[in-house]
């Protein structure tokens, strides 16, 4: 048979194996464009920094003395390398508080769960980068390093914040697509219970109720970090707490009627139906008041019952006489 036929009838019979070496070569591709940028970048921002350093060094050469000490040298070295320092530690520490930002809030790891899974290739690279980078930072500024390891925490750093880019672009746009139909429906639910678990509107009841549905949707799907629970909690906690008091807002505060009546006092005390005993006559009290005592100490006279006084009685009327006529 001829090699040309021979050809054509492979590829005839395995043309579908195209599909698979495309994406294997589309693969390679885009990863060794990755890591062209980044040695790009890198370089970029090492040419920068190294350029700055110079113009600051020519700066500093013009208004000094035509010839510095070599105290006064290393003092002015040792001044730049702690001002290099501090930018790369600012850029470090920020780079960091956006990774945390997607470590410790559950609604960005269900919202980009790509960034918290480290089987990712480009989650990955930056782990790797993030860890490199903290290992080769010193311990402060004013820590006593050599120019090499200024220059190889320079690289770390910059390499740090090129992964970062490129794995936070990357799960932005992945999201939710490496899951299946019923674990989106999962991811869904969870992100519904979170939403009621931090409301402050909703009563301790359906928040506490909430929180155990998000753990319960989120198992097997995303691993929350010790760190990521203990964020949730205080989050639901500080929402218990924060519920508004109706005495402050000025609404009426509703008081609890309790359901149940109150209990019995038991029987009241008995009245006798018997009037009492009569005591007896009340002793006589005297009418008329205590005679006053004389200043001059002669005793007074017996009380005596005055005499009735009689009045002088009128003549009755002389008769009236007509005269006869």
């Amino acid at each position: 048979m001829d090699p040309l036929q021979q050809i054509l009838q492979f590829v005839g019979h395995y043309w579908w194996m195209i599909f698979p070496l495309m994406g294997i070569a589309g693969g390679f591709a885009r990863r060794w464009q990755v890591m062209s940028r980044q040695r790009h970048v890198q370089r970029l921002e090492t040419l920068r920094l190294k350029s700055e350093i110079r113009a600051a060094e020519i700066a500093a050469g013009e208004h000094a003395a035509p010839r510095l000490s070599p105290r006064a040298a290393a003092a002015q070295h040792e001044q730049s390398s702690k001002e290099l320092l501090g930018r790369l530690f600012a850029e470090h520490d920020e780079i960091t508080a956006r990774w945390l930002d997607y470590e410790l809030d559950v609604a960005k790891m269900i919202a980009f769960p790509a960034m918290s899974d480290g089987r990712q290739p480009l989650t990955a690279a930056f782990l790797r980068a993030k860890k490199t980078a903290d290992a080769l930072r010193p311990s402060s500024v004013d820590a006593k390093v050599s120019e090499q390891q200024v220059s190889e925490y320079l690289d770390a750093v910059g390499s740090y914040a090129v992964a970062f880019e490129i794995a936070e672009k990357d799960a932005r746009r992945l999201r939710d697509s490496g899951f299946t139909d019923a674990e989106r429906k999962r991811l869904e639910r969870a992100q519904h219970m979170l939403s009621v678990a931090v409301d402050q509107s909703a009563t301790a009841a359906e928040r506490q109720t909430a929180y155990r549905r998000v753990r319960e949707e989120l198992d097997g799907l995303i691993d929350l970090s010790d760190a990521a629970v203990e964020n949730l909690e205080k989050k639901v906690a500080l929402q218990l707490e924060q519920r508004p008091d109706p005495q402050r807002t000025g609404t009426a505060a509703t008081q609890s009627v309790p359901l149940t009546p109150p209990a019995d006092p038991g029987p009241a005390p008995s009245v006798p139906l018997t009037p009492p005993a009569d005591p007896g006559p009340a002793p006589s009290v005297p009418l008329t008041p205590p005679p006053a005592e004389d200043p001059s100490g002669v005793l007074p006279e017996p009380d005596r019952i005055p005499e009735p006084v009689r009045r002088p009685t009128s003549p009755p009327p002389a008769p009236l006489h007509r005269p006869e006529p």
